[in-house]
């Protein structure tokens, strides 16, 4: 346990940070596999819309620092290739 105050703040900030960013990651999977859900029923439109969506919440959370910069890139640049295969 933290033994002082300056320490007892950095928990309490800890763990109000991780909650925060948990909720960014949750969040940026969920549009993520709305993507992957449209692009297995085959539709183009509904996959590219979706995809639309998920964007900038993928890049929201490089901002944030929850992502890399590079994994984001990636995983956009894996589901338009999946979505441009339809």
């Amino acid at each position: 346990m933290a033994n002082h105050k300056s320490a007892e703040k950095r928990l309490r900030q800890t763990e109000k940070r991780t909650a925060v960013n948990r909720a960014r990651v949750s969040r940026v999977r969920t549009f993520v596999k709305k993507v992957e859900a449209a692009i297995t029923t085959g539709d183009k439109e509904a996959a590219q819309a979706a995809f639309r969506v998920a964007q900038p919440e993928l890049h929201r959370a490089t901002t944030k620092g929850v992502l890399h910069k590079n994994t984001v890139a990636r995983k956009l640049s894996r589901l338009a290739a999946r979505i441009n295969a339809l």
